[in-house]
């Protein structure tokens, strides 16, 4: 092996090593709890050696999980609260599925837990919640006026609001968000205005949150600063803090480093046997037909299964219907299929294998509930497999193609598809979720299976990944 690439390989084990080290240093200072109650998986942030400190409980929004809302939970025990998380039913650790009642029953028992722990002071508590989460604490702190002290509603939905109630109520929103906006605006003029009278619990905030949209304002110093800043008014400051988030950052870093690694090591992982030689033409002409074709075959099929909720996962099994009611369509355009090898099988489940330790190794701690529970586990192999057709596809395109031209026309393509099936089926309104990850995931996965150069290695290990990301994100139904 060259100097050069053991000098790459150094390089991304230092920067793997150096991404670690900045993730366990986030928590520097804090105590942090992984457990469940009554069946609900929580994790409980706060600072060391703290005191009668005030509890915020955090609650995500649809197809997220306590790990999505981190970036809050380490802000504000930095600056001196107890902070707890938890997954509601249907979503990340929690088996249970979501159903009406479900989430005022989580946000009652993350009730419980927080005031069980020995370093809260249960006479002062607030809640923060965001989208789908943010109705929910909402309405609990209006339900409970005497339990909740503040409420910090990010990208919110809707809820019963007063000039009265809830408590001193914040509102949050990105600039791209859209009808959040609206919520919010319509949400504070509900509510009696803004004004900053904290003592009386009729404060109230609109905070406009620059250059964000409906996930990224989760990840937005602003917005964390924000609700510290609120929570500082409500119950006076809790201690000096010049902790910023940058986890995701180093998360980006983690992966870097591992495309390092891998690229410097692909020299020995390439198959020797070439790869199948078709037009661009067809590869194009399938790709296109088979879009238009597979959300013409759900509109079909939607009047004869329940698509929003099929395979028990809420709109990931019409996602991965879709998938391979597109692949297959595409391939029989093609008219061709490679030889598949156990060599190929081999460096597929590496190639994935890899794929998950950069991403899904680090996510746990960071932004994903990445471990799948067992239910999901089989969901995650089901839809991989609905996805295989496609991806093969795919691979068969990128190798009679420009990467980088395959890359941006799929990722085009599939995003004006899936555009298409939610004009005919509104119902399906969060597949819209997926489609800013698209182009990454697909210019991810082009990267990673360029160093392969094997179809059904790239097909395996695609299939794989994306079945994961939806399998670990999307809530039961």
């Amino acid at each position: 092996m060259s100097r050069n690439r053991i000098g790459a390989i150094i390089i991304a084990g230092l920067l793997i090593l150096l991404a670690w080290w900045n993730i366990a240093a986030a928590q520097a200072g804090l105590t942090v709890r992984w457990f469940e109650k009554d069946g609900l998986p929580l994790v409980y942030l706060v600072p060391k050696l703290a005191q009668n400190v005030p509890g915020v409980l955090v609650a995500h929004g649809y197809s997220g999980s306590k790990q999505l809302m981190l970036a809050y939970g380490h802000v504000l025990a930095q600056a001196g609260y107890a902070v707890m998380l938890w997954d509601f039913d249907g979503h990340g650790a929690n088996p249970d599925r979501l159903e009406q009642g479900s989430l005022e029953r989580n946000i009652a028992t993350a009730t419980q837990a927080i005031v069980q722990q020995p370093e809260v002071d249960k006479t002062r508590l607030a809640l923060l919640g965001h989208s789908m989460g943010s109705g929910a604490v909402m309405s609990a702190a209006i339900a409970n006026p005497n339990q909740f002290s503040a409420t910090i509603a990010v990208s919110p939905t809707g809820a019963s609001v007063t000039p009265q109630l809830p408590r001193n109520l914040q509102l949050q929103s990105g600039t791209g968000e859209g009808r959040f906006v609206q919520n919010a605006e319509r949400l504070l003029a509900a509510a009696g205005g803004a004004n900053q009278t904290f003592k009386t619990g009729q404060a109230r905030a609109f905070v406009l949150v620059p250059n964000v949209e409906h996930i990224t304002i989760l990840f937005s110093t602003i917005s964390h600063q924000a609700a510290r800043h609120w929570l500082d008014e409500t119950f006076g400051t809790q201690r000096s803090s010049q902790y910023v988030d940058r986890r995701m950052l180093w998360q980006g870093i983690h992966l870097l480093g591992w495309l390092i690694g891998l690229i410097a090591i692909s020299p020995r992982l390439k198959d020797s046997t070439s790869d199948l030689k078709v037009s661009q033409g067809r590869s194009w002409l399938g790709l296109g037909v088979s879009t238009v074709a597979a959300g013409g075959g759900l509109v079909l099929l939607n009047s004869v299964v329940d698509l929003q909720t099929l395979g028990g996962i809420q709109v990931g099994g019409a996602v991965g219907l879709w998938f391979l009611i597109s692949g297959l369509v595409w391939l029989a355009i093609i008219g061709q299929i490679p030889r598949l090898t156990v060599r190929s099988m081999i460096l597929g489940l590496g190639l994935f294998s890899g794929l998950w330790i950069a991403v899904g190794a680090m996510a746990q701690f960071v932004w994903l509930q990445s471990l799948l529970i067992p239910v999901r586990f089989i969901l995650w192999l089901a839809i991989a497999l609905a996805a295989l057709p496609w991806f093969l596809a795919s691979e068969i395109l990128q190798q009679n193609s420009n990467r980088i031209v395959a890359w941006l026309g799929r990722s085009v393509i599939v995003i004006a598809g899936f555009i298409l099936v939610l004009r005919f089926l509104p119902q399906l309104g969060f597949m819209f979720i997926l489609l800013p990850l698209f182009p990454i995931v697909f210019g991810l996965l082009a990267v990673t299976s360029a160093q392969i150069k094997q179809a059904w290695s790239g097909a395996i290990a695609g299939s794989l990944f994306l079945a994961w990301l939806m399998a670990a994100g999307f809530p039961f139904g």
